[in-house]
């Protein structure tokens, strides 16, 4: 099966609709489906459940999204750099289901691997834990979260082959291969493509039997808070 698609918009051909739950790999602007992002965006779907580990910034990543107002929910762990994000919520006008970062990564993990829900004892004792169930182990107090799947996956890797196998580079490896797992459908996006067999297996990160659809995308290297001082 021919995985490679002309471009972003192609690769979303046929996904998307109102409605849909939608996972985005990266970590602040590093290694976000960039191009993805704006294709969705181009669609028209609305009323969308976003899981990222955050929402971008007003002008780029996930935040496109929020300025057309298509995202109903997010479930995200960190949005201190999205000022859009953070009007709608205060308004009424977004939904935010949010989680502590290491259990957002493993609620997308176990989503990946089929598990329906563990325990954990991040955020026992706070707003996190209202209306979950508590269990104890071993005489410690531990909370149920439940695994995250998503209708689609859009997901940032640094090289492919044709058969889907992919390769990150550095911090682009937060969210992006659990989340390549726990997508019904898998889009990917890479800054190179190479043949069958030029990568080397032991660094194979994601097997590509997860993935689906794949397009080489230009990338912009943002920074997502710069912080300089006097000479």
């Amino acid at each position: 099966m021919d995985k490679i698609y002309p471009d972003a918009k192609a690769a979303l051909e046929g996904l998307t609709f109102d409605g849909m739950t939608v996972m985005a790999g990266g970590f602040g602007l590093c290694g976000i489906p960039e191009n993805l992002i704006v294709a969705l965006r181009d669609s028209g779907a609305k009323d969308i459940t976003a899981i990222s580990n955050n929402a971008g910034v007003d002008d780029f990543g996930l935040g496109l999204l929020l300025q057309t107002r298509q995202i109903k929910k997010m479930v995200s762990s960190y949005v201190g750099e999205n000022a859009t994000f953070e009007k709608q919520y205060l308004n009424g006008e977004l939904e935010l289901e949010f989680n502590p970062q290491g259990t957002l990564a493993e609620r997308i993990r176990a989503g990946g691997a089929g598990i329906p829900g563990f325990y954990t004892k991040t955020g026992v004792g706070t707003l996190i834990a209202d209306g979950k169930e508590h269990k104890d182990f071993n005489g410690e107090t531990y909370i149920m979260e439940t695994g995250l799947v998503a209708d689609v996956s859009l997901v940032k890797a640094w090289k492919a082959d044709k058969e889907g196998n992919l390769i990150y580079r550095k911090t682009a490896r937060n969210f992006n291969p659990m989340m390549a797992t726990a997508g019904k459908t898998c889009v990917v996006e890479v800054e190179e493509l190479v043949e069958i067999g030029e990568l080397d297996t032991d660094n194979i990160h994601t097997a590509g039997i997860f993935v689906d659809r794949i397009i080489v995308g230009k990338h912009e290297k943002r920074i997502e808070k710069r912080t300089t001082r006097a000479a």
